[in-house]
């Protein structure tokens, strides 16, 4: 029974593609975040967006990635999804909470914080607690890097 179970289990992470040790913590999505805040303030934001998206940047570690966003919900930065950059997200609500607009109010009431929000896992279309940390910094918008709970 109990060789059943592992076996089922290690199945399950090995067909999502994704492996518990590949998953980050909100400890760590916490200090990219910190990171990500420092390097846009320190270099800029079209050099620290060049940054957040390349391979070797350093900001694309296990799961997690850095995206940006201003105060009226436009995406500036996404290191995953590019196609992403431009729109307004306000207004999305695929899976069930306002995300961004609960990130521009945590941005707006204290300049960084955790939002919590539901997600698709990494591999499925399985939707699990996640939840991200946002940092505004000396450019005006934000910067959050998330970690399923």
């Amino acid at each position: 029974m109990i060789k059943t179970l592992i076996a089922l289990t290690a199945g399950a992470l090995f067909s999502t593609g994704v492996l518990a040790a590949d998953l980050a913590t909100p400890d760590e999505a916490k200090a990219m975040s910190q990171k990500a805040q420092a390097a846009v303030n320190e270099m800029g934001k079209d050099k620290a967006f060049a940054a957040f998206s390349a391979a070797d940047g350093g900001y694309k570690v296990k799961d997690l990635y850095v995206f940006c966003m201003d105060m009226d919900g436009v995406m500036l930065s996404h290191a995953v999804k590019p196609e992403l950059v431009g729109k307004n997200l306000l207004t999305f609500n695929k899976y069930g909470d306002e995300l961004f607009k609960n990130m521009i109010a945590t941005a707006k009431a204290s300049g960084e914080g955790w939002v919590d929000y539901k997600w698709p896992y990494p591999g499925t279309e399985e939707i699990k607690e996640k939840t991200s940390y946002i940092m505004t910094n000396k450019e005006g918008f934000f910067c959050g890097v998330g970690a399923y709970k």
